[in-house]
């Protein structure tokens, strides 16, 4: 059975993992036939956002126990992913991706990823093993990888920004995936379209089902 390493970035789409996105994916993993294991960095997160009010709220907390609500606990620290122990890595989308796992919500084309999560990337792209990412998780994978073809929907802004890291945009519509074949990359938009959560739901089983052929 084939496994896939998942890195959230909290709990909640204004500063964590967005929630649809990563639930789906991991059904869609085991949709198709192959199993995960969840990871975190062990850090503060950038801030709090009340998810009603939109609002910064004045507390703390941490980007592993955040995302431990999603994994119902079951998740390990970033800082013990072995990229040899996995077939693939999963990266779900939300703004934790630009706010925790880097800093591309505030420094765009000059944004930085945290170390760890960009560790994890170019383990598995040296190993050649395939990378997806969902939403604004390709901003990821282009400050690491740069020179790669991938996905965030059809957001001119967003779209500079990652052309400006070096990556090559394609636009795409709701479920499509984007496949770098050279670099074993593989994007789809979800969230960062005007989505519903079938179209989310799509979306996830479009690029796990296309990274799991991959493998075959």
């Amino acid at each position: 059975m084939k496994k896939f390493a998942v890195i959230l970035a909290g709990c909640g789409v204004y500063d964590g993992a967005e929630i649809h996105e990563a639930t789906l994916s991991l059904y869609a993993i085991m949709k198709y036939g192959a199993e995960y294991e969840i990871f975190a960095p062990d850090m503060k997160q950038y801030h709090v956002i009340n998810h009603i009010t939109g609002e910064e709220m004045p507390e703390e907390r941490n980007v592993l126990v955040e995302s431990a609500r999603i994994a119902r606990g079951k998740i390990s620290p970033l800082s013990s992913f072995k990229a040899e122990d996995f077939d693939a890595l999963l990266l779900p989308g939300g703004f934790g991706a630009a706010k925790n796992l880097s800093d591309f919500a505030f420094k765009a084309a000059d944004a930085v990823v945290h170390p760890e999560v960009e560790k994890a990337i170019l383990d598995m792209h040296q190993l050649s093993k395939p990378i997806g990412a969902l939403c604004i998780s390709p901003a990821l994978v282009a400050a690491t990888l740069k020179d790669v073809d991938l996905t965030i929907g059809s957001d001119e802004g967003t779209a500079a920004a990652l052309t400006a890291l070096g990556a090559h945009h394609i636009d795409t519509n709701h479920g499509e995936v984007v496949h770098d074949k050279a670099m074993n990359v593989f994007t789809t938009p979800c969230y960062m379209l005007d989505a519903n959560i079938l179209q989310i739901g799509a979306g996830a089983e479009n690029i796990v089902k296309a990274m799991v052929e991959s493998l075959e």
